[in-house]
């Protein structure tokens, strides 16, 4: 076993031996330490390690502000790309994400996967926590996929945590149901993904084909040549798109509706010779779609470890492209939540974060290429990484350690900030242009000056 992972499993036997001891008087309320609910205290990140006096913070000012008036005078704007975050491990690490949240105070109302039927996060309890459909909540609150600065956030604790990439859930092209806002939002991303250096793909979901009066076989797969021209035309053109062996990647989940040879062979025919992507099936199905799937993915299951050992020595050596997958564990939120498509009654406990470290340590990642972290943002199932009111920074800091990054959850703690500050003050221009610069510092990994510029414009501004 490795060092990473014998340090991780001994934090956590003494969390859980501390956490015996402080509960046993509570065991019938609560069952293990990250499912609490809402109404529980929630984490608040860490304050800061470092408290500047007015005299250096003035500087500080000073100095950013001449910065910003070079810039100005010199017609220019600083705009730092790209952000190396350098890792011991070599395995390649993509989240999983879902963009299709909608908040009130970005686009005006709450989203569906905020609310599902019976939720309102207008509705905030006496922590400060907002009524949503979920189990947990985002340590930032509700937010909007499309919000320029939920992207910064995200993408940013993305890096510091060693991820490499973002695999995008994605429902097609059309704009019926809620798919044309998913499609948009995705399409907000690419400029932030670019300009830190994280590759992105798409997942397509095919039941999407059969929406909307399947009469034929015919209409779902125009439908889906349709989607897959979309992907082409639109996302192919990122320099940022996921290559393996000069291929790009398209995954499907599953696919449950479109499963013969023909049906992809006939959808397949859109791309021509030079631009042919590889297709990855969800694991246990490739055999039978035809050979322009050339790998499988893991995804979560009730049996856990035992699905992923049997798919690793069944499965895993006959692919060209192997993903593995990790999770955190599951606890959908949707049959509370009202609604019927998609309801799993079944749980698996998170287990104070033990959970995804069985999946990290899964012998079969040696014949993986990838791991998708299942996942980054669904909330509605209770699979993200995301840090939340429940848990924290818990899961970054655990991929920190795996990825072997050298950042710390005070780190983490500092892009929250910008964050917060960015909402803060908002309608301050100056101090949304030492924000920027912030950014820029942050992605030259010069993170105490942030640390400082946040300090200066919470005690000035």
């Amino acid at each position: 076993m490795s060092v990473f992972f014998k340090k991780a499993l001994w934090r956590i036997f003494i969390l859980l031996c501390v956490f015996t001891t402080i509960s046993c008087e509570k065991e019938s309320e609560i069952d293990e330490i990250t499912d609490v609910t809402p109404e529980e205290i929630p984490y608040h990140i860490p304050p800061e390690h470092k408290i500047y006096n007015d005299s250096i913070l003035k500087q500080i000012l000073e100095e950013e502000l001449s910065l910003i008036k070079q810039h100005k005078n010199n017609g220019s704007t600083k705009n730092i790309s790209g952000m190396i975050v350098d890792k011991s491990n070599p395995k390649k690490v993509y989240v999983h994400y879902l963009p299709w949240f909608q908040s009130k105070p970005y686009d005006g109302y709450w989203g569906q996967h905020w609310t599902m039927t019976n939720r309102d996060p207008n509705h905030v309890n006496s922590y400060g926590v907002n009524d949503i459909a979920s189990y947990y909540n985002p340590l930032i609150g509700p937010y909007s996929s499309s919000d320029p600065d939920l992207q910064e956030y995200h993408f940013l604790l993305m890096k510091l945590a060693g991820i490499d990439g973002v695999i995008f859930d994605w429902y097609g092209s059309r704009n019926i149901h809620d798919y044309g806002l998913i499609k948009n939002a995705t399409e907000t991303f690419i400029s932030q993904l670019e300009n830190v250096d994280l590759d992105f793909s798409i997942m397509y979901e095919d039941r999407v084909a059969y929406m909307e009066q399947p009469q034929t076989i015919e209409d779902p797969i125009q439908r889906a040549k349709e989607d897959f021209s979309y992907i082409k035309d639109v996302y192919f053109k990122s320099s940022n798109y996921l290559e393996f062996n000069n291929s790009k990647l398209i995954s499907v989940f599953g696919p449950h509706y479109l499963t013969s040879e023909n049906d992809w062979n006939s959808i397949y025919d859109i791309f021509s010779e030079t631009e042919q992507p590889s297709l990855i099936s969800l694991w246990a199905k490739k055999n039978t779609l035809g050979n322009h799937f050339k790998g499988e993915f893991l995804w979560v299951a009730p049996d856990h470890l035992l699905a992923q050992d049997y798919y690793y020595e069944n499965y895993a050596n006959a692919n060209e492209i192997t993903i593995g997958s990790t999770y955190p564990g599951f606890n959908s939120f949707y049959e509370e939540g009202g609604w019927s498509d998609g309801i799993n009654t079944w749980v698996l406990p998170k287990n104070n974060g033990s959970t995804f470290i069985q999946t990290l340590n899964n012998s079969g990642y040696e014949n993986a290429n990838f791991i998708q972290i299942i996942t980054w943002n669904d909330f509605g199932e209770g699979t993200m990484i995301e840090p939340t009111t429940q848990f924290g920074f818990k899961y970054l800091s655990i991929l920190q350690e795996y990825t072997g990054t050298n950042y710390t959850e005070d780190d983490l703690a500092t892009v929250v900030r910008l964050y917060q500050s960015r909402k803060n003050h908002a309608d301050s221009p100056i101090a949304m242009q030492l924000l920027d610069n912030s950014y820029n510092y942050i992605k030259q990994l010069k993170i105490e000056r942030v640390n400082m510029i946040l300090q200066a414009i919470d005690r000035f501004y």
